[in-house]
């Protein structure tokens, strides 16, 4: 009996030894696991380039956005890029937090529209300002994806001479003008091809008050300008038409200094933000415009 007890608390105690060994192997697993599962979370978060702490920017820790001033609508408010209101602010701002950037780590610079398309290094990181994506343009600079797709169309008060114009035909003796270095001014060199010189403005507000006091009989403007224009800046002026889109579609991009890695990261947000319907949104909530008639050949 004492025998076949020794040998009953033996067993016991190599089961228990076993058991102990046991836990103690899965303990061991689920914690080489974990520590495993973290190793390779950091690691991840280390080669993804676009996660906010690798990110390289011309001010470390903030988001430097150019663009003109005047600022004016419908893509800024009230000459003010930093109140997040109008269209390109909004967007700037929605990418601006894709990235990991809270609105207080935003920082605008002054940057003049034809010289932001110039060769060379650049004191933003992007630039948002209307700005065409042109083969000749990214032959200096870098463009994200688009983020709005838009047509030409050109304003005139109710009493121009072109105010009934429905042909591009029927543009050609006219006095156009348009900012310089923009693609309205391309429309009007390649599509309409006037029998004078076009007058051509440093910015949209010169071209506008030359419409004013009469110096040209119609601007030519992105359709958006063209809508505001109309609706809240001249009494007695309209729309005469739109031209048809560019066969491959034009359209506006966030632009960088040319080999910018923060190209393939502001992709991703806006991405982000098309799938999500926000970039959407906020176009519906700040382009919006009746429809404009298209001029025929």
């Amino acid at each position: 009996m004492r025998l076949a007890g020794v040998a009953t608390l033996a067993v016991a105690g190599l089961l228990l030894s076993a058991c102990s060994s046991d836990t103690e192997s899965v303990t061991e697993a689920t914690t080489a696991a974990e520590s495993s599962t973290e190793e390779s979370a950091t690691e991840s978060a280390a080669t993804d380039e676009c996660a906010y702490e690798n990110l390289t920017t011309i001010n470390p820790g903030m988001l430097t956005i150019g663009t003109d001033t005047p600022a004016y609508p419908p893509y800024f408010s009230d000459d003010d890029p930093t109140n997040g209101e109008g269209f390109e602010s909004a967007v700037a701002y929605a990418v601006a937090s894709q990235l990991g950037f809270a609105a207080t780590d935003v920082k605008w610079e002054v940057v003049p529209f034809n010289t932001s398309y110039a060769p060379g290094n650049k004191n933003f990181d992007f630039d948002i300002n209307q700005i065409s994506i042109t083969p000749e343009r990214s032959e200096v600079v870098d463009f994200s994806d688009g983020y709005y797709t838009v047509n030409q169309a050109v304003v005139a008060f109710n009493d121009s001479p072109l105010a009934g114009a429905t042909t591009i035909s029927e543009l050609k003796d006219a006095k156009l003008g348009a900012q310089v270095g923009t693609t309205s001014l391309d429309f009007v060199t390649e599509v309409v091809v006037p029998t004078q010189e076009p007058y051509v403005f440093n910015d949209t507000n010169d071209a506008k008050s030359a419409l004013q006091n009469g110096t040209i009989d119609g601007i030519v403007v992105d359709l958006p300008t063209a809508y505001y224009v109309t609706a809240a800046e001249f009494d007695d002026s309209k729309i005469v038409g739109q031209f048809q889109a560019t066969a491959s579609g034009e359209e506006f991009g966030l632009l960088f200094q040319k080999g910018n890695p923060l190209v393939t990261c502001v992709n991703n947000a806006l991405t982000t933000l098309k799938d999500s319907g926000e970039l959407q949104e906020i176009q519906d909530a700040w382009l919006a415009g009746a429809t404009a008639p298209y001029f025929t050949e």
